[in-house]
């Protein structure tokens, strides 16, 4: 499905459930190409684990594309266009839970809370990580976004290098 962010799909997967778990296929190519997913050639996949409910992750844009899902919990993301352009600024929201995902075009700034305990957040991406990457990064909770966080700042569990990220108005929107 499409969203208000050019670039930026919500996918809902199919959940195989019976009484030991479930079963799904995260990433499928042929069939999301086949729904209109736009052409995407992972090359690292990558797992973030979190302990506790309000671990807050984000805002960072990556110069790469990026699909997200969730192998076990529950998570609020906040997707926040940073690219130039008419839609910059712009932020969608999402419940993330292991039956949907989101694929974040690159110049878009992701971010999560988790809101439960042991999420596992699992995502592909286009380029490999390098540590000369070019990053764009703001405050999640800068008010100007207008992001309805779950949990506000004082118990929101951050490192403190995104205490630090600038506003939204700070961001060099030339560059970005």
């Amino acid at each position: 499905m499409e969203t208000s962010i050019p670039g930026l799909l919500h996918v809902e997967l199919v959940l195989h459930t019976d009484d030991r778990g479930w079963f799904k296929e995260s990433y499928q190519r042929a069939k999301l190409e086949a729904a209109g997913f736009p052409p995407f050639e992972p090359v690292q996949n990558n797992v973030s684990y979190n302990a506790d409910v309000g671990v807050t992750r984000g805002i960072h844009a990556e110069p790469w594309d990026k699909y997200i899902s969730l192998v076990n919990g529950r998570a609020f993301a906040a997707i926040v266009d940073l690219r130039a352009g008419e839609s910059f600024g712009r932020v969608e929201t999402f419940d993330l839970h292991p039956g949907n995902a989101i694929f974040v075009p690159r110049g878009c700034g992701n971010s999560y809370q988790t809101l439960t305990p042991d999420v596992v957040y699992t995502y592909l991406v286009n380029e490999h990580w390098s540590p000369d990457a070019r990053y764009t990064l703001i405050q999640a909770f800068d008010p100007a976004l207008g992001i309805d966080w779950p949990i506000g700042p004082q118990d929101a569990i951050r490192s403190a290098k995104d205490v630090g990220h600038p506003a939204l108005a700070e961001l060099d929107t030339a560059g970005a």
